[in-house]
């Protein structure tokens, strides 16, 4: 705990309590306004389809070094 010998430190500590509380509040809105971003459906399909060309380029990539050819199966119908 703290002892103020004047009224002066006390109002410096208000002072920088409350730009410390501003900032906060400035940071919360800030980080709610990116998750709000990160969440809207533009950018979910677009980081699903950057995935899933990802993931397809690397099944092409690997199959080119394994040698691996497509090849069609043949289902026998009852």
């Amino acid at each position: 705990m703290r002892i103020y010998s004047s009224f002066e430190e006390i109002d410096k500590d208000l002072k920088i309590l409350k730009l410390q509380t501003e900032i906060d509040k400035e940071e919360i809105k800030l980080s709610l306004d990116q998750t709000k971003e990160h969440l809207s459906p533009k950018s979910l399909l677009g980081s699903s389809v950057g995935s899933l060309i990802h993931k397809l380029l690397a099944i092409k990539a690997v199959s080119k070094i394994m040698g691996v050819k497509n090849t069609e199966r043949n289902y026998i119908k009852d």
